[in-house]
């Protein structure tokens, strides 16, 4: 090892890299005022290097964020040079010529210096509730024709200039946002988060010294790289590729979004290939990304692992200018993550030949739980704003049932919003949360529930309730697993019947009107025939799953009041249900492998 650098230091350090990104995450969500940062763990905190190179990120921190913090660095050192960043400077912004995301995702970062020498970059993502224009909640979805129509644009501006606050650029923030003080609150709470960090930075430089910090970095780089490749290595050595796809871009096409992953395994190397993906689209539901193919890779070669740049070392990924995922400015990008999880889960799809026994079936593949409800308290006369993100049913795995209303992999610890919290902050009545019986798709091992959750406005406000684009490629199962219920949102008027399907943004309802968010149930692993009857038999007592469908989906048959398994009957017509179907049991979805000879 380099001079200084033992193995226990490099232990020490190794642990409290991630323990000064984990802190600031502990900070932030101490001091913000928006529920997505408190609550739902709407964030990422991170130290990146100078040159852009993710040195460490916090546990739980918002999966689709690791792709596109280095980037933000890159092009604010591009535009302001190294020798443009002075002590005390906090840089802000939102961009998506550089790292495309809705522009409610808002970046922190500072500059850290040590001894006079620019060392690193404390940062933090985070979810503003509003940055004017139709961003209030989640944006405007995919209806959003362009950038300057979804908020303000904040391209790499120094909102403190060497601890000097730019009171001309923070009034034309606190102007042009119709909930200044949540937001401009939040951003006083990253700049907090960053100070923190660059606290205990002091106190590691000050101990070890650059010298040892930079070897003992670039030490844990390599290692986790080796970690990763060694995992590849053990795969079959092939082309492999898989296929599924959206509705429609979410903006009335009527057009089917292909999605294609074509991953290659040669020795230690892997290449995910998203050319076969649409290309851009005039809806708002491009990005500018890797996060899909490394997301997916992460998941697959050391999911417990800290996160650093050594992560992605081992992985090449293919996205040509103007995809759906490596879109072009000024491509609209207000729903930007909507199609990420759906990437995550085509390319680990098109593994399952390769690993079998390591690949689960489809989760809800969509970020289609988001919804807003936003206005004016008529007993406060304050504005208000409800945001959550409800959980959906994960795919069935080789070993267990999938978990149900939890969010995607492209999540992290996001988390749903409490009900307890959204009452007492906004005028809305929760008439119901609850798991979704018949949601999850049958197998082996079947998906994880969906949920149901039905509101009620007290007040009058305006519902963003858009977002399920994939109602027509449901959650898949894998060998033999059937595909789970897709999602959808609906909405009841006062004095109407029925409740009606919507995919609307920022749409005025009276008082008493009620909403309703049906989330997904995730695809099933394996034969539903081979499921334990008792499982079975369970989830009937529970109310999950319905007698009809113990028995049309799983050959079960249940009788008497405390639906006791007919074993004899269960045998005889599961025989009957193997006899009719023959032997074809094969993943749910269209997937082609090419195995390199052996």
């Amino acid at each position: 090892m380099s001079t200084g650098l033992d193995p226990i230091t490099l232990e020490v350090i190794r642990n409290a890299l991630p323990a000064v990104a984990n802190e600031m995450a502990a900070d932030l969500q101490r001091t913000s005022y928006n529920m997505m940062i408190y609550e739902i763990r709407d964030f990422c905190t991170a130290l990146l290097a100078p040159d852009g190179r993710l040195v460490s990120q916090n546990v739980g921190g918002v999966s689709h964020f690791i792709a596109d913090l280095g980037v933000i660095i890159e092009d604010g050192v591009a535009q302001h040079g190294l020798d443009g960043f002075k002590p005390g400077d906090v840089m802000i912004t939102n961009h998506q010529r550089v790292a495309g995301q809705h522009l409610n995702n808002v970046v922190i970062y500072t500059p850290y210096f040590f001894e006079g020498e620019l060392v690193c970059f404390p940062m933090v993502r985070a979810h503003w509730i509003d940055v004017s224009g139709v961003s209030t909640g989640y944006g405007g979805g995919a209806r959003v024709a362009d950038p300057w129509q979804e908020g303000l644009q904040l391209d790499q501006l120094k909102i403190y200039q060497a601890g000097e606050l730019d009171t001309v650029l923070h009034k034309v923030l606190s102007d042009n946002i119709r909930y200044p003080e949540a937001s401009l609150g939040d951003m006083r709470s990253q700049i907090a988060a960053c100070k923190l960090a660059a606290r205990r930075l002091d106190e590691l430089y000050g101990k070890y010294g650059v010298a040892t910090m930079t070897a003992a970095v670039e030490h844990i780089f390599d290692e986790t790289e080796v970690k990763c490749r060694n995992w590849v290595e053990k795969l079959p050595d092939g082309v492999y590729e898989a296929e599924s796809f959206l509705d429609d871009d979410g903006a009335g096409s009527g057009e089917i979004i292909p999605i294609h992953a074509k991953v290659t395994v040669n020795g230690r190397d892997m290449e995910i290939d998203l050319s076969g993906c649409s290309d851009e689209r005039k809806a708002a539901i491009n990005s500018r990304t890797y996060a899909g193919a490394r997301v997916a890779y992460k998941a697959l070669t050391a999911p417990m692992e800290p996160v650093n740049e050594g992560s992605f070392r081992g992985l090449d990924v293919v996205i040509p200018e103007g995809n759906l995922m490596m879109a072009r400015y000024p491509a609209p990008m207000s729903g930007w993550s909507l199609p990420i999880p759906c990437v995550v889960d085509t390319i680990l799809a098109a593994l399952s030949p390769a690993i079998p026994d390591q690949i689960p079936a489809a989760h809800q593949g969509i970020m289609g739980g988001g919804l807003a409800f936003f206005g004016t308290d008529p007993e406060t006369g304050e504005p208000f704003v409800l945001q959550t993100s409800e959980g959906a049913g994960w795919g069935g795995r080789p070993f267990e049932d999938g978990e149900s209303a939890t969010k995607t992999v492209c999540q992290g610890d996001v988390r749903n919003g409490s009900m307890e919290g959204i009452e007492l902050k906004t005028p809305v009545l929760f008439e119901e949360r609850a798991l979704r019986p018949d949601s999850a798709g049958a197998g082996r091992f079947r998906g994880g529930f969906g949920s149901i959750i039905k509101f009620r406005n007290l007040a009058e406000g305006r519902w963003n309730l858009a977002g399920s684009l994939r109602t027509e490629c449901p959650p898949w199962g894998l060998w033999g697993g059937k595909p789970g219920q897709t999602a959808g949102k609906y909405l009841r008027l006062p004095g109407e019947n029925e409740f009606k399907p919507v995919e609307v943004s920022r749409h005025l309802v009276q008082a008493d009107s009620e909403a309703l968010v049906l989330t997904s149930g995730g695809g099933g692993w394996g034969d539903p025939l081979e499921r334990d009857p008792a499982m079975v038999r369970w989830d009937v007592i529970e109310e999950l799953v319905s007698a009809d469908n113990a028995r049309g989906d799983y050959g079960v048959v249940l009788v008497g009041e405390e639906s006791e398994v007919d074993e004899d009957a269960t045998q005889a017509l599961r025989a009957e249900m193997r006899a009719e179907r023959g032997d074809s049991i094969t993943p749910t979805i269209p997937i082609r492998s090419n195995l390199a000879a052996e």
